[in-house]
């Protein structure tokens, strides 16, 4: 329940996301939470992750006191790949993660589904760890197809990529009743792209 939006555009990756956290019927806004944000920072990248409030926890351990956490990497999508590839033994064996979904799945989930904004673009993350890179923009959470109709709406004008993120979360908001003001945005300038001589 949130809605996580990544946006691309004029030099700049942006991540925005909400800052309500549900628990079935009950809600707990910013107001009544001490670490509300659920944009994380990972030497340059930053993340935002949707489904159980757990992933959020865990994920931050991770990154932050694992012993392998300096073998991560998260520019472009195979590094992306390779470090929740990485990740999965440990969220296994340490975390205590249930890999089972569907019977037929042709591999163990993660469970978690995430954006990624970093100087190499914005990407998005799925259970069973396909790495997806976006162009323009994307969401996840609840909300997200409010998001992506706001974004896709506005995209072509003369707005900057963190109009647009805003744009789509408060969409998230304004219609999903897992969305919650306020919200957290990150912006990353884009790196160069280097064209090759032929």
């Amino acid at each position: 329940m949130t809605t996580i939006v990544v946006v691309k555009k004029a030099g700049q990756a942006v991540i925005a996301g909400d800052t309500l956290t549900t628990f079935g019927s009950t809600r707990l806004g910013s107001a009544h939470d001490a670490a509300p944000e659920k944009i994380l920072r990972h030497n340059g990248t930053f993340f935002g992750i949707a489904g159980s409030a757990a992933h959020q926890m865990v994920l931050e351990s991770i990154l932050t006191n694992h012993e392998k956490a300096k073998e991560f990497r998260f520019h472009g999508r195979h590094e992306i790949y390779e470090s929740f590839r990485k990740m999965h033994p440990i969220l296994k064996e340490e975390a205590y993660l249930n890999p089972k979904e569907e019977d037929d799945d042709p591999y163990e989930s993660s469970q978690l589904t995430a954006l990624v904004a970093n100087s190499s673009g914005i990407f998005g993350v799925y259970s069973m760890r396909e790495v997806f890179e976006f162009d323009r923009f994307w969401a996840i959470g609840s909300g997200r197809d409010f998001a992506l109709g706001a974004m896709y709406a506005v995209y072509n004008q003369k707005l900057s990529a963190k109009a647009i993120a805003e744009i789509g979360v408060k969409a998230g908001c304004e219609y999903d009743t897992g969305t919650g003001l306020p919200m957290n945005v990150a912006s990353v300038k884009l790196a160069a792209v280097k064209v090759g001589k032929k």
